[in-house]
């Protein structure tokens, strides 16, 4: 079970009453405060528990950083102790936007050396369309647990890492092509991309029922940067490069790392070059 990256909806109904289980709701909207929350509170997966992006999953902000930077270890150690998390709980989160937020937990979780930890394919609106139940009682959080962060270095770079990255690096930009061409760019204050950097926009490791693509499609979807030696994934602000992450797992590029940073934090160095249009 621990290199299971993704779980069905069928598996996790069939899992709900598992004593080390613990699901949790990451809805988030971008701008909208408390909309998630709102969500979860309406309706839920039985049992879930509710974790908010920009307040449990995300540090304060910084001149460096980018606008969602990463939680302190013992922040991360603090709240998923408090969720009844350990070394023998499994843990399956879910969203509604594409698994972008599911994914950052996911990847949160991994990168303190958690392996137990899935997303569940399709989200909360697949559970809702397959008529699956909801509920909206709040249910008390789970007596409180002892989480042991093992910090895995590996998975994460920073910007001085994008910076001197060589030639054997393929460096994803997992935004739309839009703002990865420097179009548009509703939330940051240069547009463009990262110079050298390849456009695969997160959306697009979807089939059209929501569910992450198979494991062969996504393979050939990063087939042109299979034969490179590392792989790092950066969006705007280190949320929806978690999908690509997390779809680079599943393609059996278990090696592959992010820049949590990402576009945020590499336009807050004035100096950092800017590309635009097509590589």
């Amino acid at each position: 079970m621990s290199q299971q990256h993704l779980v069905s909806r069928e598996w996790l109904q069939s899992h709900l009453d598992d004593a080390n289980l613990v699901v949790v709701d990451c809805r988030f909207t971008l701008g909208k405060p408390g909309v998630g929350l709102n969500e979860y509170v309406e309706a839920h997966i039985p049992g879930a528990l509710y974790f908010d992006l920009e307040h449990d999953l995300s540090g304060p902000k910084a001149a460096h950083g980018g606008r969602h930077p990463l939680p302190s270890v013992e922040q991360l150690q603090t709240l998923f102790s408090n969720a009844g998390i350990d070394q023998d709980t499994f843990v399956v989160a879910y969203d509604e936007q594409d698994l972008a937020h599911a994914s950052r937990l996911w990847w949160l979780l991994r990168y303190l050396g958690h392996e137990k930890v899935a997303v569940l394919n399709g989200g909360f609106a697949g559970w809702r369309q397959a008529g699956l139940p909801t509920t909206a009682e709040v249910k008390p959080a789970p007596a409180a647990k002892t989480f042991i962060p093992n910090v895995q270095p590996h998975m994460l770079v920073g910007m001085e890492d994008v910076k001197q990255r060589d030639e054997k690096t393929a460096l994803l930009d997992s935004r739309a092509p839009e703002r990865y061409r420097g179009e548009v760019e509703p939330l940051d204050p240069k547009a463009g991309h990262i110079p050298g950097a390849a456009n695969y926009f997160y959306k697009h490791n979807f089939a059209p029922d929501g569910e992450l693509l198979p494991t062969e499609a996504l393979q050939e979807r990063f087939r042109a940067v299979s034969g490179k030696d590392e792989i790092i994934a950066y969006c705007g602000s280190g949320v929806t490069g978690c999908v690509n992450v997390l779809a680079l797992y599943q393609a059996g590029r278990t090696d592959a790392k992010l820049y949590a940073g990402s576009w945020s934090d590499w336009t807050s160095y004035a100096d950092n070059p800017v590309a635009t249009g097509e590589e």
